[in-house]
């Protein structure tokens, strides 16, 4: 891993993260696409966000062409509820590997998780925002961490207790 770490990722980035490149051979990777569901990481903080321990915000481009919408639902197209929040988990994940802990991140759940709008082929832009609450660092490496996800500026998910661990090969 390089000792300089960014505070804002472009595609790129976040691509080298899903090759492996950018932490480093076994630990955190973003998936690939289809199931990435970022476009860039705006701004990442060690000490930012809601609680002063970290913060995330991401964006993803939306278009009416993403492969969700051509079969969830027909003649009903809406991003599935569980994407919004894979994102979140996924931004969570890359926040324990930019942070330093080794490891591969694995999703361990989610307090509760309020959807209370619809991500449609109208939409434009999603924003995403983790706010870390508490980050374990010991033979147990997982961080705590609260979410929301906008839709065009319009609250969609709100997401509580999210918990993220990093377990290395045996």
């Amino acid at each position: 891993m390089s000792s300089e770490r960014a505070n804002s990722y472009d595609y790129d980035g976040l691509m080298a993260c899903a090759r492996g490149e950018l932490f480093g051979p076994g630990n955190a990777q973003l998936p690939a696409p289809p199931m990435l569901m970022i476009s860039r990481i705006t701004s990442i903080t060690e000490d930012g966000g809601e609680h002063g321990k970290g913060q995330v915000v991401a964006e993803f481009d939306v278009n009416p062409d993403l492969w969700f919408f051509q079969c969830h639902f027909l003649g009903d197209p809406v991003m599935p509820g569980c994407l919004g929040l894979d994102a979140l988990w996924q931004l969570t994940g890359f926040w324990l590997g930019w942070k330093g802990m080794l490891g591969r991140g694995r999703a361990l759940g989610v307090g509760e998780v309020k959807l209370t709008a619809m991500v449609t082929p109208q939409t434009k832009l999603l924003r995403f925002e983790v706010n870390m609450k508490r980050v374990i660092d010991r033979r147990l490496k997982m961080g705590i961490a609260d979410g929301v996800v906008t839709a065009d500026g319009e609250p969609t998910y709100a997401v509580s207790d999210m918990r993220v661990g990093l377990f290395q090969d045996s």
